[in-house]
């Protein structure tokens, strides 16, 4: 009889969001004639800028001709747009390579296939709370997993333990759920903890162009001793409103290799490589020639002022706890805004509470960690209108 992998039963019987839109269909059915705001999932509502859709346009028009039409590309990635995020990186003061590049179809997708490059055994030392796919893919692999304490105190910024020892580290900032950013010093410390254990940091940097404070790192390689120990993961999901239409990359520098238990030195790119030639087929062309064009000068600026617009909805946001004295986290270089729950109540009362009362929806924060049992997030992803709209209802009963 075939045997399943049981590390599945480990697993919290619902992905966190999909109990939430579970409980949401559940109410709406319930009462059709409410008029339902989402900030819960942080999906974007601003539409492709005109740069990716011209791109996309002419990509579409090769496609139908013989003469440019393209069948398989390569899985890595095409070289104009490996080029285009290493020129995007070294505008922002970052030097990598084309061939440390793979294109993929999103940062959800990388964060939790890279497990596939290490060893079961690892300990997994991961931020609470935490963004779900980091656990549960570990969770999947049967990995002894190690938290550490984000929490109000620490900024939601938790540091190394040198008495701790971990072979993988994920770290993600801007931070999601909590819209928490590391600066520098607080890198290098865990980039030097790294270093010092052998250990590899995964850094999910979804959010990097979220960041307007130019003194705070972008990348995890604008810290010195990063090559040597860090794989980072990036997105246009959020940065130029590719939700749904996917593209991402994983850059896995040259310098980060590690001994086999048989005395061979690996390369991690190499694996990593390997993986993906044998594992995925790549992103189409067509997305591509978006995805280069949303890096070039002209697209970062469209792009920017779509987060401009986001950024706008958070300090919407933030604005109603300040005047009500609520604690909240994020919003300034992050479209989320972690806040603490009101009268007492934990996340998913709290959840319940906001959608019968004022029919808003949003994420508890005990589906990202324990941490999160008195904290909830919203996203600044909507529309103005709906931002301004949810806030005066949530005002009304905070």
């Amino acid at each position: 009889m075939v045997k399943l992998n049981e590390h599945y039963l480990e697993l919290k019987q619902s992905y966190l969001f999909a109990e939430i839109g579970r409980r949401v269909a559940a109410y709406a059915a319930e009462h059709p004639d409410a008029k339902i705001i989402r900030l819960g999932i942080g999906d974007v509502t601003r539409p492709l800028t005109p740069a990716v859709v011209e791109a996309m346009s002419k990509a579409v028009a090769e496609m139908g001709q013989a003469e440019t039409f393209r069948g398989y590309g390569p899985e890595q990635g095409y070289d104009f747009l490996r080029n285009a995020i290493v020129d995007y990186y070294a505008r922002n003061g970052v030097t990598i390579a084309a061939d440390e590049v793979f294109v993929s179809d999103g940062a959800k997708s990388d964060t939790g296939n890279i497990t596939d490059l290490f060893d079961p055994e690892n300990k997994v030392l991961i931020p609470d709370p935490v963004y779900p796919v980091y656990v549960d893919t570990n969770t999947m692999n049967g990995r002894n997993i190690i938290y550490m304490d984000a929490n109000a105190e620490n900024n939601f910024l938790p540091m190394p333990d040198p008495d701790v020892d971990a072979d993988i580290i994920y770290l993600c900032s801007p931070n999601n759920p909590t819209g928490a950013t590391y600066n520098r010093e607080q890198l290098k410390a865990w980039v030097d903890y790294a270093n010092s254990k052998g250990a590899i940091i995964l850094f999910d940097s979804a959010y990097e162009a979220f960041i307007s404070d130019p003194e705070l790192p972008r990348s995890i390689f604008a810290i010195e001793g990063a090559r040597e120990c860090a794989i980072e993961f990036c997105s246009l999901s959020k940065t130029a409103g590719f939700t749904g239409t996917r593209c991402g990359y994983t850059i896995v520098p040259t310098e980060l290799e590690r001994t086999s238990t048989t005395g061979v030195r690996q390369s991690v790119k190499a694996m990593w490589n390997r993986r993906q030639t044998t594992k995925f087929n790549g992103v189409s062309y067509i997305v591509q020639r978006g995805a280069a064009a949303a890096f070039s000068e002209q697209g970062m600026k469209e792009a920017q002022e779509n987060i401009a617009y986001y950024k706008e909805n958070a300090r919407i946001i933030a604005e109603v706890f300040e005047k009500k004295s609520v604690r909240y986290f994020g919003g300034i270089n992050s479209p989320y805004i972690w806040f603490e729950c009101p009268k007492g109540m934990d996340a998913w009362t709290f959840f319940d509470y906001l959608l019968k009362e004022v029919n808003v929806v949003g994420t508890p924060g005990e589906g990202f960690g324990t941490n999160g049992t008195h904290f909830f997030r919203l996203t600044a992803f909507g529309t103005k209108e709906a931002t301004i709209e949810a806030m005066k209802r949530i005002e009304s009963i905070l």
